[in-house]
């Protein structure tokens, strides 16, 4: 029998499962971190506590966004005994009660850490919040609907995090865009990937996502297409000096590692296909720059 203290413990660890942290805290990261140092660098100063609120907001809004995204479709999780294993709505460890309570409390704590970072910062979070609550809840649903289910995805997992932290500190970005453009362009692979995945499943639950519109095989190459524009604008954001050169000797042995070890799953832990098997040695690589990136601007090591 269940004591107290256990059945605490139980719903503790289930709503840090609501938030599937595991999925997106590790490309939320680099992005955060990326734009503020692109913003920072040229003025030649110093990350302040800022950057680690908006990281904070960031998380707690990609927290949000998939929270939310599981009590929306914890019924047609419940169809696929795969989903219904990872939403702890559909399996019954929370209550849909419950998951809205835990959501409103991380949309309100990242409102209020983007509000702590500046004006700017206030108003790209918010709409990040807004395209998080249009993507899944009902009647907006944007992410069963084409075309607006790949452009909101591709800005409020990427793109607009990455403008989040640039604008806590700049106000300029021009070449910048290129970087968010490329973040958003990768975020958009994200979801033609994922719903090539799904594609049977959604179709059952009667989504008509761009996938189900397309057909499987225009989506992946729609998916390939997004890829290769997005590594274009990144070639393009390096040769305009946006990165320090030294960055580049760590790329280059994270990307020949990616290449030579890819893993056999991909980010939501399915066995990867179709590119999938770079997802999770990719953001590797992304977090390792950013993170060594950010301790050389703040004087925690020195790079010769």
């Amino acid at each position: 029998m269940k004591t107290d203290a256990t059945k605490k413990d139980s719903k503790f660890v289930a709503v840090i499962r609501l938030s599937r942290w595991r999925e997106h805290v590790p490309y939320t990261i680099p992005l955060t971190v990326f734009g503020g140092l692109l913003a920072l660098e040229p003025q030649a100063a110093a990350a302040d506590w800022r950057l680690f609120a908006v990281l904070a907001g960031n998380v707690l809004t990609m927290s949000f966004a998939f929270m939310l995204n599981n009590i929306e479709d914890a019924r047609d999780d419940a169809l696929d005994p795969q989903k219904m294993r990872r939403n702890v709505i559909s399996n019954g460890q929370l209550s849909r009660r419950e998951g809205v309570w835990f959501t409103i409390i991380a949309f309100a704590a990242a409102l209020g850490l983007y509000l702590a970072s500046g004006v700017l910062t206030l108003v790209i979070g918010g709409v990040t919040l807004a395209l998080c609550y249009l993507y899944s809840a009902h009647p907006f649903r944007f992410k069963a609907r084409p075309l607006t289910d790949v452009i909101s995805h591709a800005l409020m997992l990427s793109g607009l995090l990455v403008a989040v932290g640039y604008f806590t500190y700049g106000a300029e970005p021009r070449e910048v865009w290129l970087v968010i453009t490329a973040a958003s362009l990768f975020s958009a692979y994200g979801q033609f990937y994922n719903q090539v995945v799904d594609y049977d499943v959604d179709k059952e639950a009667g989504l008509k996502n761009t996938a189900v519109l397309l057909g499987k095989g225009p989506t992946s190459i729609l998916g390939h297409l997004s890829i290769a524009v997005a590594l274009l604008c990144m070639l393009a954001a390096i040769l305009q000096g946006l990165f320090p050169a030294w960055l580049g000797t760590i790329l280059v042995i994270g990307v020949i590692t990616t290449v030579i070890f890819p893993w056999e799953l991909d980010m939501r832990g399915n066995l990867a296909s179709d590119g999938g098997n770079v997802q999770r040695p990719g953001l590797i690589v992304a977090n390792l720059l950013a993170l060594v990136w950010l301790a050389s601007n703040m004087g925690l090591i020195t790079i010769l």
